[in-house]
């Protein structure tokens, strides 16, 4: 017997025995959210005017200089629309609401003072959502709410939206500025509960404003609720006991290991950071 046959028939036996010492498995159904389409976005927002209640807008309009020191998401809304003439696509309309936290100064060698605003950045993306024209409806519902849009010759859409999701970093803050007010700035549509989080009505700026460039990753994507037969092995039966314990401290020191690289620093940057690319926001 030749080598070649020799190897094909150890490999053969191989596979075998890996078939017969892998554990088996069985076929379950499960209802589970299927993404379909998705995608990752890497926004460099420019120069987002940041608004402010009107108590704390005139103390900007008497500002000589503004630091944005952070910026936060409060939250953000996600429509879907269907795209004319392209079955199966929708549009995803994404608003972020960042609230956004500003040092203001009065005068040379003065303390700051700390205002908190708002701004505010759309953006949309077309994805595949596929076709679907079932309704689902569930036991948990308690009173199933009418979706009397279908019944309407000239909204209604054939078929169910699939359900979009948002994922969003926190934002990076760039820049920002103190701007005098060139144009008429227009007051965006803010929900009534990012409003009761600044407690109170914000209003749009006069003749100064505050400027911020924030950078932000966020992925979108479509789902659809479907049923998939997927291999299951066993349950997941925790294998640790629960104490109420908790670790004597010296002892969760020594687990901790030496900081080698705060005593001896990388010699290059390419040892440091490796051959990964520079960060760039996108910022022309």
């Amino acid at each position: 017997m030749s080598e070649v046959s020799e190897a094909m028939e150890t490999q053969q036996t191989d596979y075998k025995n890996d078939l017969d010492s892998a554990p088996e498995f069985e076929p379950v159904c499960v209802d589970v959210d299927r993404i379909y389409d998705s995608c990752g976005a890497k926004d460099c927002i420019r120069d987002l005017t940041v608004f402010f209640t009107d108590e704390d807008q005139q103390l900007v309009e008497t500002a000589t200089a503004a630091r944005v020191t952070r910026a936060s998401v409060l939250t953000s809304t996600v429509n879907v629309d269907s795209v004319a003439f392209h079955r199966g696509y929708f549009s995803v309309d994404v608003a972020f609401y960042f609230a956004v936290f500003v040092e203001l100064y009065t005068a040379a060698g003065s303390a700051p003072t700390s205002v908190t605003g708002l701004a505010v950045y759309s953006k949309r993306a077309v994805l595949y959502g596929s076709d679907a024209n079932v309704k689902s409806f569930s036991s948990d519902d308690i009173a199933a709410a009418i979706d009397s849009a279908e019944f309407n010759c000239c909204t209604a859409e054939s078929g169910t939206l699939p359900r979009a999701e948002v994922q969003v970093s926190y934002p990076m803050v760039l820049a920002s500025s103190l701007s005098p007010v060139t144009t008429p700035v227009i007051l965006p549509f803010v929900p009534e509960n990012v409003t009761e989080f600044f407690g109170g009505d914000l209003v749009a700026p006069t003749s100064q404003q505050v400027l911020t460039t924030l950078g932000v990753f966020s992925i979108i994507q479509l789902s659809r609720s479907v049923q998939l037969t997927i291999p299951t092995y066993d349950f997941c039966v925790p294998r640790k006991e629960c104490t109420d314990q908790s670790d004597d401290p010296c002892e969760a020191f020594s687990k901790i290991d030496f900081p080698g690289d705060s005593f001896y620093p990388p010699a290059t940057a390419e040892e440091e950071f490796g051959n990964s690319p520079k960060f760039n926001c996108g910022c022309n």
